[in-house]
């Protein structure tokens, strides 16, 4: 799949490490997760990943990307949506431009995929930027446009990741993980509490979203890892 409307070049942020130093320690770590993740779906089809945090600076933009770069590696098309459409950040590390976006998609019938979509230097790796953002952002994440343009990339990718805001914060990562296959959660080492993420996995688990597992993030190098993936 193909989308050339877009011919800025996109450069990757210090924060892609996977697209920066692929062969480096935390890339390796980003394989595992994708490995892992594999694994826990191998009865099912997993098309759409949710990317989402209990609180905010959790990292949760950089640990989509990055995640959504490794998917792309492995020969797939993979497309990383911006649905955080209160702070986007995917723009940003991309280096790419945010006039139009997912918003301009769900508010304007005239616009396609092929006019927002933006292929980054990353073989298969396109991104969906936010685009301007809404008064309304759970009301669009929730409307019927939405799942049509939900069906409409997963049918064109073979994998789609939604990096969405954080769950304690709105409701917009309840809307999109219910619908999602699955929901991979990001906690920061040392600044997470532990009351916040329980409220944060039990908040998923009332709209009975399925959560692949987590990932600790912002972890020393002298604690001897970088990522921490564990399953439900």
């Amino acid at each position: 799949m193909l989308f050339k409307k877009k011919k800025e070049k996109t450069y990757s942020s210090p924060g892609l490490v996977t697209l920066n130093k692929p062969m480096s320690h935390i890339s390796e770590q980003f394989r595992t997760i994708r490995t892992n993740i594999q694994f826990s779906m191998i009865d099912d089809t997993l098309k759409s990943i949710v990317v989402t945090s209990a609180s905010s600076e959790a990292g949760k933009s950089t640990i989509a990307s990055n995640l959504a770069s490794t998917f792309a590696s492995s020969e797939k098309s993979v497309l990383l949506v911006d649905a955080d459409l209160r702070k986007p950040t995917i723009h940003k590390l991309f280096n790419t431009i945010n006039t139009e976006g997912l918003t301009t998609l769900l508010t304007d019938k005239e616009t396609t995929l092929k006019d927002v979509i933006v292929k980054t230097r990353s073989e298969g790796l396109y991104v969906l930027p936010s685009g301007a953002i809404p008064p309304n952002p759970a009301e669009l994440l929730g409307s019927n446009r939405m799942q049509e343009v939900e069906k409409e990339i997963l049918s064109a990718f073979d994998l789609v990741i939604f990096d969405m805001p954080p769950v304690l914060v709105v409701t917009d990562a309840q809307v999109m993980a219910a619908r999602a296959d699955g929901v991979l959660f990001v906690i920061p080492k040392g600044e997470a509490h532990k009351d916040s993420v329980l409220k944060a996995k039990d908040l998923l688990e009332k709209v009975q979203a399925n959560v692949l597992g987590a990932v600790l993030n912002k972890v020393e190098e002298k604690d001897n890892y970088y990522y921490y993936y564990g399953t439900e």
